[in-house]
């Protein structure tokens, strides 16, 4: 059988020489050196008998022929991942890893001790936490499992609703106030979500009730708007269940509206049947069954 021309790994060099446009970024990409990527390179194009890169002050770019080399490799790669997720779907063992994405609130204030609590019960799995507010690509193995607040979990995922995540005005207790009037919102100096989150019905409905004049200070976390709610800096909508484990918080109105969201545990179709992906949901799920009322402001405060 004669050899390829290109192999996986010929292809998998063009993908990270384009997304770098250099030979270094491509190196750190792939974890070889430099001069590695530069041989690869040069002994494909020979081999080709095409240039699939041109080289300039501003970094190496695409020809003709590598733009068409870049589309097969990605549809290659695309493949490879689809098919070792469903190969991963099919595990039977409740063992390996499980990688989750979550954020920083949910950590602190809730998912920790369940966390530590699936370890014991399954020494056998380990975990990886990502923490962030951004949404990892779970059809890319980005993650296993997503933890999030959300009203609108994506399509494409798969899992269950846990909670509904009410939230309420909130101010520090140094401030001497117990309730607010609506016509007094613009009253008072407000605290509000950065840009990433400005997408959440809270954030809306600050602008809409409040206005973007009066919020006068912006933070990218709640659980940082939390803080910073605490120190008198100014009001601002929290989700109760947080709020209320914050001794320097007093609730100022009832919770807003409908619930803005809801607390939701999600996963690719192909990894439900996974059994550690499966066992780690049943066990997350049925504990924060436990602290429903709690999350939906109904049990007593912890």
């Amino acid at each position: 059988m004669p050899q390829p021309l290109v192999s996986w790994d010929d292809y998998r060099t063009v993908l990270a020489v384009s997304s770098a446009r250099s030979l270094a970024g491509a190196a750190d990409l792939l974890a070889v050196n430099q001069s590695t990527v530069f041989r690869r390179l040069g002994a494909m194009e020979e081999r080709l008998g095409a240039r699939l890169f041109e080289r300039s002050r501003t970094g190496y770019s695409l020809t003709a022929a590598g733009e068409e080399m870049v589309k097969l490799a990605e549809r290659m790669s695309e493949e490879i991942i689809d098919f070792e997720r469903r190969l991963t779907g099919q595990d039977l063992r409740p063992q390996g890893e499980v990688r989750v994405t979550t954020n920083d609130t949910l950590v602190v204030h809730l998912l920790t001790p369940i966390f530590a609590s699936f370890r014991k019960l399954y020494p056998e799995i380990s975990l990886d936490v990502v923490v962030g507010n951004q949404s990892l690509n779970l059809s890319k193995r980005d993650a296993d499992v997503a933890i999030r607040a959300t009203s609108d979990p994506p399509e494409t995922l798969v899992g269950r609703r846990l909670a509904a995540i009410p939230w309420a005005i909130y101010g520090a207790r140094s401030l001497g106030l117990t309730t607010l009037d609506p016509v007094d919102y613009r009253s008072h100096p407000w605290i509000g979500l950065g840009d990433n989150l400005s997408g959440l019905k809270p954030s809306r409905w600050l602008t809409q009730h409040v206005g973007e004049d009066k919020i006068g200070w912006r933070i990218n976390t709640v659980l940082g708007l939390a803080e910073a709610v605490a120190e008198g800096a100014g009001l601002g909508l929290l989700p109760c269940f947080i709020a209320r484990t914050i001794p320097d918080l007093v609730p100022l109105s009832d919770p807003i509206g409908d619930s803005p969201g809801a607390l939701w545990i999600l996963t690719h179709p192909d990894l439900r049947s996974t059994a550690r992906v499966r066992v780690f949901m049943d066990h997350v799920g049925s504990e924060i069954a436990k602290r429903r009322p709690e999350i939906e402001g109904v049990g007593p405060k912890v």
